[in-house]
């Protein structure tokens, strides 16, 4: 393979050169000393390589007959290879030579401490949001209305959303809202930060919050979000936000994908 056809085939990772396919190659070349099966090792490498993020989402890898002629190896260990990727969800494959990279959203660490929406979070983060709305429907439910202090027959706006950063799926988010205290929320568009719509559309200031955070496995709504094969690690942040009159207007359950979260916390040293 001439140079000129490795460097159409460029990876950009944190370590290797931007268009140093050879030193790719090298990198994942197998050990014929060991008895680790070659397309195992090959794939090991491979996914160390994307998990790290040393190999950015949506760069291209060699196709099957590249990378088999540069390792000297047959096409069908590298197909093998290729289809472990595959079903593990790490690449795409477009038609007979492409094949990008899939990999999770490099690390998102929003700090803590301020009440904020994940609109807001994310563009203080220069992060792009987007939403995919799942389910938006009015209902009663009696363990919903106990946790709102209000009778069994009050009813909700229920969200279910998927919450995007950079067009990368970062949580899935159930919500429910009191419609007793913000009905004009029944005619929302789910367009934008709700936070902001419940202040201008109906004049309720957000003045606190009660979240918690628990590690948790996806579960299958969210594996297939997040494009996870099995379950995966998740954040799971539940948080009761409540308006100036001490009244609680909203109720959130959001799964935020592990392998891309870091929440920080600035702590200070009591003076005594």
């Amino acid at each position: 393979m001439s140079s000129d056809e490795l460097k159409s085939k460029a990876i950009k990772t944190d370590t290797l050169a931007a268009n140093d396919s050879t030193a790719f190659i090298e990198k994942i070349r197998p050990d014929s000393g060991i008895s680790e099966p070659v397309y195992k090792q090959l794939l090991r490498s491979i996914t160390d390589m994307i998990e790290s993020g040393e190999i950015s989402n949506g760069f291209s890898l060699p196709s099957e007959r590249a990378l088999a002629e540069a390792l000297d190896l047959s096409r069908t260990t590298i197909r093998r290879c290729y289809e472990e990727l595959r079903a593990q969800d790490h690449i795409n494959t477009h038609g007979r030579s492409g094949v990008t990279v899939k990999a999770p959203p490099s690390g998102i660490n929003p700090e803590m401490g301020r009440l904020k929406g994940f609109t807001e979070e994310m563009r203080e983060l220069g992060i792009t949001p987007s939403t995919q709305l799942l389910e938006q429907k009015t209902v009663t439910d009696r363990t919903i209305a106990s946790l709102f202090n209000r009778p069994t027959s009050a009813k909700f706006l229920r969200l279910v959303r998927v919450r995007l950063g950079d067009g990368s799926p970062l949580s899935r988010e159930v919500a429910w809202y009191d419609l007793t205290l913000a009905p004009a929320l029944a005619e929302w568009d789910v367009v934008g930060s709700a936070y902001q719509f419940l202040e201008q559309q109906c004049g309720i200031k957000l003045i606190t919050a009660e979240q918690s955070i628990e590690a948790v496995l996806s579960n299958d709504e969210e594996a297939v979000v997040f494009g996870f094969s099995e379950p995966g690690p998740c954040l799971l942040l539940k948080r009761k936000t409540y308006a100036v009159s001490g009244q609680m207007v909203e109720y959130v359950e959001g799964t935020f994908r592990g392998d891309a979260y870091t929440y920080r916390v600035n702590l200070k040293m009591v003076q005594s």
